[in-house]
Order: C-alpha cells, then sequence, then structure tokens
C-alpha cells in the first residue's frame, strides 16, 4: 500500500499549476481574464440621429443652370423655326416659340399670336390654377354621415378612392372603401344596428359631368367628372388606362361601400342618391393624396378626368360653381391673377380634349416661363414634374436610344386627330436651359404619328445646339 501525499506537498504543487496557467493567461496562450496587451480602446457611442430639418426650398429642386452657359444663336435658332413652320408635312397652321430660360429672350418665333388648338399642352394652365391657390396642400375628404337607419357617403372631389384598403405611399388609391367600410360598421355595431339604407351625395359638382365640347371619339378619353369615385372611374383596375369607364362614378362607389359593408355583416337594404341631412352626425372620413400630388400625377400621365376634377375644385375653391363654365372660367382667371396675358384665349373644358379650346404658342411659352420663375416656387413643381423625355410619362416612348433630347427635355404633351402639341423645356450641349412651344393644328389626314416625330427631331435639335 502506496503511502498518499503530504497536504503541504499537495497545496505546492496546486500552487505552481496556477500559477504557471495564470502565467500562460496574462500572455493569451490559453483562455482567460488576464492580458499583457493594451485594453481595447472604449466603444463609441452609438450616434445620435439628427433632428428632423426644413426641406430645401423648391427652387433648389429644379437648378437654374449657370448663366456663363452660351446662349444659343438666335439665327440658326430662327432657322430651324423656319424650317419647322415651312413643313408641308406640318399643315398650313404651324406655330412655334423658343425663349432663352434665364433672360427670357426670344430666340425665335413664328405666328407664336395665332390662336390654335393646344390639346393635352392646355392642362398646363390648370394645374398652374391649382397649384397657385389654398387646394395646392389640401387633402380631399370622403365622409359617411349617419341619420338613424339612413348612411349618407359624401364626395368631396376625391375620385380615386381604391376598392379595397388604401396604400398610404399611393396618390391613386391613397384612401379606400374598406377603409371606410371598417368605420362604418364599428359604428354601426357599436349602435347597435345590423341593416341599413345607403345613400350616395355627389352634388359637389352640378351640371353635365363630361364637358360638351369633347365629342365623337374623343369620349373614349375622359370619365365623368364625378367628386367621388375609384380608380378615377376606370372600369378596370389598370392605371394611366384609356377607359373603358363606369357610366356613373358616383354609383359605382355607392356599390363598392354597399358590398364592403356586407362583408364585414351589415346588410344594405337600399342604395339610391341622397343629400347628406343638416346634423348627420359623421361616422366616418378618409382622406385623398394633397391637390399638389393629384396635380402632378395629371400633368404626367394626362390624364383627362382627373384634370377636369381638380378644375372643379379650382372653381369652388373660387366661390364659383363646379361645373365645365365655372371650371374653366375659374381657371382662366388663376392663370390671368398670375400676370399671364390670355386675351382672346378660350377653354372648353380643362383637359384640353374639348373641341373649340384656343390658345397661343406664346401664351403657352408664358405659363412655362411662369413655372420656371423662382418668384412662384409654388409651382416649379409643374416644371419638374412634367414628362421627361425617353424616361417616364407621356414622353416615354420619345427622345430613345441616342436622342440628344433624351433626359434634358420636360415637356407636356398635346395629341389629337389633325393636332400635335408640345410645350416645355430643354437644355443645350452647352448646358443653357431653353423654354419652347410647338403647335400644329391641321395637319394633313394620315400623319399626325409623322407629325410628332418632327417635333421631336426639332427638339433633339435644341438640345444637340452647341456654341463651340
Amino acid at each position: 500500500m502506496t503511502r498518499s501525499a503530504r497536504p503541504g506537498t499537495t497545496v505546492v504543487v496546486l500552487l505552481g499549476l496556477l500559477g504557471g496557467y495564470l502565467a500562460f493567461d496574462a500572455y493569451d496562450v490559453v483562455p482567460g481574464m488576464l492580458t499583457t496587451t493594451a485594453p481595447w480602446p472604449e466603444v463609441a457611442p452609438f450616434p445620435e440621429a439628427p433632428g428632423a430639418v426644413e426641406p430645401p426650398a423648391p427652387e433648389t429642386v429644379y437648378a437654374v443652370p449657370a448663366q456663363s452657359a452660351p446662349v444659343p444663336d438666335a439665327a440658326v435658332m430662327q432657322q430651324q423655326v423656319d424650317a419647322l413652320t415651312g413643313d408641308k408635312r406640318l399643315g398650313s397652321r404651324v406655330s412655334a416659340v423658343v425663349v432663352d430660360a434665364i433672360t427670357g429672350d426670344t430666340l425665335a418665333a413664328a405666328d407664336e399670336s395665332e390662336l390654335m388648338t393646344p390639346a393635352s399642352a392646355q392642362k398646363i394652365l390648370t394645374g398652374v390654377a391649382a397649384l397657385s391657390s389654398p387646394l395646392a396642400d389640401r387633402t380631399l375628404a370622403t365622409t359617411v354621415v349617419r341619420d338613424e337607419d339612413t348612411v349618407t357617403l359624401v364626395g368631396g372631389g376625391d375620385i380615386m378612392l381604391a376598392p379595397g384598403q388604401g396604400d398610404p405611399a399611393a396618390i391613386n388609391g391613397r384612401a379606400g372603401m374598406a377603409d371606410l367600410a371598417d368605420q362604418v360598421a364599428a359604428d354601426l355595431r357599436a349602435a347597435g344596428k345590423k341593416k341599413v339604407r345607403l345613400a350616395v351625395d355627389d352634388t359637389l359638382f352640378t351640371g353635365p359631368r363630361i364637358a360638351p365640347a369633347v365629342s365623337g371619339g374623343n369620349r373614349l378619353y375622359v370619365g365623368a367628372a364625378s367628386p367621388i369615385g375609384v380608380n378615377v372611374g376606370l372600369v378596370s383596375n389598370t392605371a394611366y388606362s384609356i377607359g373603358p369607364y363606369v357610366d356613373d362614378a358616383a354609383r359605382q362607389a355607392g356599390d363598392l361601400l354597399a358590398t364592403r359593408l356586407e362583408e364585414r355583416g351589415i346588410k344594405v337594404t337600399a342604395l339610391g342618391r341622397g343629400t347628406a341631412p343638416e346634423g348627420a352626425a359623421k361616422i366616418a372620413e378618409v382622406r385623398s393624396a394633397t391637390v399638389a400630388e393629384i396635380t402632378e400625377y395629371f400633368l404626367h400621365s394626362s390624364d383627362n378626368t382627373l384634370t377636369e376634377v381638380v378644375g372643379r375644385l379650382v372653381a369652388i375653391e373660387a366661390g364659383a360653381p363646379g361645373s365645365v363654365d365655372g371650371a374653366t372660367q375659374a381657371v382662366v382667371s388663376a392663370v390671368e391673377a398670375q400676370g399671364v396675358d390670355l386675351t382672346g384665349a378660350k377653354l372648353k373644358d380643362c383637359s384640353g380634349l374639348g373641341d373649340g379650346s384656343r390658345l397661343s404658342a406664346r401664351q403657352l411659352t408664358s405659363i412655362v416661363q411662369l413655372m420656371l420663375d423662382p418668384a412662384h416656387s409654388e409651382l416649379r413643381v409643374l416644371a419638374v414634374d412634367m414628362p421627361i423625355g425617353g424616361l417616364n410619362g407621356t414622353l416615354y416612348a420619345r427622345f430613345r436610344d441616342e436622342s440628344p433630347a433624351r433626359g434634358v427635355v420636360r415637356a407636356k404633351t398635346g395629341s389629337l386627330p389633325r393636332t400635335r402639341a408640345l410645350a416645355g423645356t430643354v437644355m443645350t450641349t452647352d448646358q443653357r436651359q431653353l423654354v419652347f412651344v410647338l403647335l400644329a393644328d391641321a395637319i394633313p389626314p394620315n400623319n399626325a404619328v409623322g407629325a410628332t416625330w418632327i417635333f421631336d427631331d426639332f427638339v433633339d435639335e435644341l438640345a444637340a445646339y452647341s456654341a463651340g
């Protein structure tokens, strides 16, 4: 039998082993808490997020080119305008203006005072009228009020409701019928009601819902101007569609609300038109995008129906009836109030789709210049958000490939069977910004498509210009 080690010896051995381990630990040979290396630096605190700051002023969004950029030779510009207006393929009525955006000097013009058909280029007037009014930052309320066993859906100008839930990031469909139905159903359940009558109040607008001047095939391109509707009154749920449109946008909205209520267990026993009773309690409300956002949308997509709706809202804001005549008169008055001379101008609707509207190239040029004027920064978004050549909107399929104007032309298009219009801005190779307006309203039959390319070639020449 082997004798056990003495306790003192054991302690000495253990202390030795422990001392060796601590030494190895200090030199990071084995894991442990000791080290001879320099300590890690202190961890920096997480950076603090900056507070909210004001966005840049609107005039900085659309930068004004340096004034040192060479001004195009007026003689060269006039030669190009003369060649354009003398092109027989465009017909007998052609006018054009080219202006330096910085100085305001006219570089070239032909028949600039002739009153002509503006087509959809006319929409920029409605845009100016909307954004120069208190409407611009306002949203449009769609409400539901209740009086006993009747609920009334009240249109406040939003014809872009979503059929289901709204999307806070969208312009078309920011508010939704399902959002309204949730609120209405909650109120009715709280009141112990399981069935109601439903009325739709669309009395905000008056008179014909489509301008009488819109005739023939042009009616395919516009729906009824209603103060309430879903997806601009289109039959399909596709954005930027040209139709077909429902016959009654307000009735469609009522039908959809009834459907959404029944999905939530509320039976709708009757549906018709009506006026919201005075003193009825408001039980639901949803709100659209701002009028400024809606205006940008209709300029970008050239949506006729939306333009007519916004025109009527401009009229109501000015204290006039929400009718065709009220809208056109209010738009003219609003633009003239900004200092634009519209002597002789005629608007038969707000979108340019109707027969008989007349504007001159000079008048349209003055309006584009107004949109660029730093003194009218509230209008700058109109210049910024016009379609960009080769990139978006109604210029998406134009100025493509190797076009010199691709990405540097922003313009409002206009198109009718024998009319073409283009009004906007373009940057030259020398980085000089020009304002231009082109109109032709007696294009020979079957040559309208070719006229579009002739206009585009002219703008390409402006973009390609270099003083060097």
